[in-house]
């Protein structure tokens, strides 16, 4: 996984060599500010998923998979013509903070600087890892079973 914005030694180096590909498909991961878990609840998990939902109808996306964790998100997906991976990424972050400071859910920024990413490769089976994602909330122990959670999809387990 590489990192973006990150402020660490060698952080510009993870850049060097990337760029974003239209109809590639990505596993991105980032985390709120100070790992608050603004998402236990419904309200504001449910302005993340309206966003990732408002990128897919802006063509911007193609949602494969998804899981709002407490204080992080992962999210794979389609990255359309129209932004590029960074530029896809900023768009959630700052709409999902504007959504939730005009509800007052927090105030000031969201999200942590920067975002993990991963470029799936052609011949990586895309369920499996859509599997890996929507059972993160299993793996943290936050549910017994992947139904008891609400704050995810994934296009091959839903219909």
């Amino acid at each position: 996984m590489r990192t973006l914005g990150m402020k660490r030694p060698g952080h510009a180096s993870l850049r060097r060599g990337r760029f974003s590909e239209a109809g590639r498909v990505y596993s991105v991961t980032w985390a709120t500010n100070g790992r608050i878990p603004f998402f236990t609840q419904l309200r504001p998990a449910r302005i993340v998923i309206r966003c990732l939902m408002h990128c897919d109808a802006s063509d911007w996306s193609r949602t494969l998979a998804f899981a709002v964790m407490p204080d992080h998100v992962h999210w794979l997906f389609e990255l359309g013509h129209k932004k590029t991976l960074a530029e896809l990424v900023e768009a959630v972050k700052s709409h999902a903070t504007r959504k939730a400071n005009e509800d007052g859910i927090t105030t000031g920024s969201l999200w942590q600087a920067g975002f993990y990413d991963r470029a799936a490769r052609r011949d990586e089976d895309l369920v499996v890892i859509s599997r890996y994602i929507v059972a993160n909330p299993l793996r943290a122990g936050i549910v017994d079973e992947i139904g008891q959670y609400p704050h995810w999809d994934a296009k091959w387990l839903t219909g």
